[in-house]
């Protein structure tokens, strides 16, 4: 975690352009904490079932509005675990 000296340094840095030194250097582990990012392909192979479900949704409402509501909620809440992948 960043002390509140760091972030400081670290917001001075973003409101001043002329501070913007490299003065602050995380520690390893800091480093690995803020590269750790999560998973792109398992983001995209979620967006793309999300994106499934949600054209499927969009396809039934001529022909059934209760499925395609059914379908449309679905795919927001595989949206929801998108974000969390």
């Amino acid at each position: 975690m960043l002390t509140k000296e760091d972030e400081k340094v670290l917001e001075n840095e973003l409101w001043d352009r002329g501070l913007r030194v490299p003065t602050y250097w995380p520690s390893p582990e800091q480093q690995k904490q803020l590269t750790d990012y999560p998973d792109a392909k398992k983001h995209q192979i979620v967006s793309f079932i999300k994106s499934g479900i949600r054209i499927l949704g969009y396809c039934f409402i001529p022909f059934n509005l209760v499925v395609s509501a059914i379908l449309l909620i679905l795919s927001e809440i595989v949206g929801i675990i998108e974000e969390l992948v």
